[in-house]
């Protein structure tokens, strides 16, 4: 073996060299590619934030479905659920404040609350008979929805289309109006079954708001 080695040819060993060279390259060149091509949606970082927002959209369902309850049977701790509701609009807008800043996040909390208030008149007027204000509130309830829709897609049209989100948030009040007039006028099976179409969609839209984060601001999920 010795020998047959020391009988190489220059050109040979040249030659031999530069193919382990051009080996070295593609290796490394593999492992920069490899590490480059990590999807921010498959750390750490994204897995918590993920986390956080379904926990943050979680609440969102079951608090104002624990509203909607309260307030069909006059329930004692109404204010109190009200108040917990109101907190968790608070959260989702402080859940974007890394990303958006401290006013983008203040402007969504705003109009979240907004969406609460509103959602509010049309539970209080259903329940007095009052039609006209009913549909006034629902109109303007919906329009709420709207901005909600395009204030998210404006922040990141990417991955955050307008159309798609008008859509979510459409789907998302049209359940929770139907789980609320279920529940007000004792179809209690009707209402049960529009909560457990709200929940898996709130969560849809906690993964679509996560993934948008992470795929617009990839450098903090590394």
């Amino acid at each position: 073996m010795k020998s047959s080695v020391k009988n190489w040819s220059l050109s040979q060993i040249i030659r031999s060299t530069g193919i382990f060279a051009l080996l070295l390259v593609a290796l490394f060149s593999m492992q920069s590619c490899s590490k480059e091509e990590t999807s921010p949606l498959e750390t750490p970082a994204y897995t918590s934030l993920n986390s956080a927002m379904r926990k943050l959209w979680s609440d969102h369902a079951s608090w104002t479905r624990e509203v909607i309850v309260n307030f069909a049977t006059n329930a004692p701790g109404l204010n109190e659920s009200i108040n917990r509701l109101l907190k968790n609009q608070e959260d989702i807008g402080n859940a974007i404040k890394p990303y958006y800043g401290n006013e983008a996040g203040d402007a969504l909390t705003t109009l979240l609350k907004e969406h609460i208030t509103t959602a509010a008149e049309i539970l209080t007027a259903a329940k007095a008979g009052n039609t006209t204000a009913q549909n006034d509130a629902a109109a303007r309830w919906y329009a709420n929805g709207d901005q909600i829709a395009t204030f998210l897609s404006t922040a990141n049209p990417k991955n955050w289309p307008l159309d798609h989100m008008k859509s979510h948030m459409k789907d998302h009040l049209d359940l929770t109006l139907e789980e609320a007039v279920a529940e007000l006028t004792g179809n209690y099976t009707a209402s049960v079954a529009a909560y457990d179409k709200i929940y898996p969609q709130l969560l849809h839209l906690a993964d679509l708001l996560s993934e948008g984060v992470a795929l617009q601001f990839p450098d903090k999920f590394k």
